[in-house]
């Protein structure tokens, strides 16, 4: 187990949380390559996929020879529009398609705990006691991050229970709220400070575990 300060949104110590070593201590030695098969995958998901061009048969017209096979001197033409002709369908072009692929969950779930171990052993990792806004509020969310000198962080919170948080950091520039489980290694090691509550902390350990 790993024993890892806590403060308050003061930026004082108010405690500490311990948190398993598979969670916060894990293995770094081959995390690049585990961080490059996740996140080539996660954003390969993303993308629409949807480019795509008009091959011959899907260009109207140029159902009619354009003219006679022999006798003209020139070169034997089918339709005006095969691919060599202005107007023409595009030869071999892209097509739609679905670029979407996944790796195993275990190592999803291995590459997910090497990003929160990298970000700790960057002593980017802040874990706060609790935060609770009363009301939904960017500007207050804004000064709270400068209170801690956060300029760019992700905030892993509890779905539901963090409902006020989720919508005063969401309009935050340079600041991202996700639930424990939409936490994913992109969005981690985009952000250069994780920001966990505690509770959040100890959900994040039971499902990684």
């Amino acid at each position: 187990m790993a024993t890892l300060d806590v403060i308050n949104l003061e930026k004082q110590k108010v405690g500490t949380i311990d948190l398993a070593d598979a969670i916060v201590n894990a293995d770094l030695s081959n995390s690049e390559a585990l961080f490059y098969e996740v996140v080539k995958a996660q954003l390969a998901s993303r993308r629409a996929g949807t480019q795509a061009v008009k091959n011959r048969s899907l260009v109207s017209g140029g159902g009619k020879k354009p003219y006679k096979q022999k006798g003209t001197g020139r070169a034997r033409q089918g339709s005006i529009r095969a691919s060599q002709w202005v107007g023409g369908g595009k030869a071999m072009g892209p097509k739609q398609r679905d670029h979407e692929y996944h790796v195993p969950k275990k190592v999803r779930r291995a590459a997910i705990r090497a990003a929160i171990s990298k970000r700790l052993a960057d002593k980017a990792l802040v874990i706060v006691d609790a935060w609770a806004p009363g009301k939904a509020s960017t500007k207050e969310a804004v000064n709270t991050f400068a209170k801690l000198g956060i300029e760019n962080a992700l905030v892993l919170g509890i779905k539901g229970v963090n409902e006020t948080l989720f919508r005063s950091v969401r309009n935050a520039k340079n600041y991202k709220f996700l639930p424990v489980e939409g936490a994913n290694v992109y969005d981690i090691l985009k952000h250069h400070v994780l920001v966990l509550t505690r509770d959040s902390a100890k959900a994040l350990e039971g499902a990684l575990s």
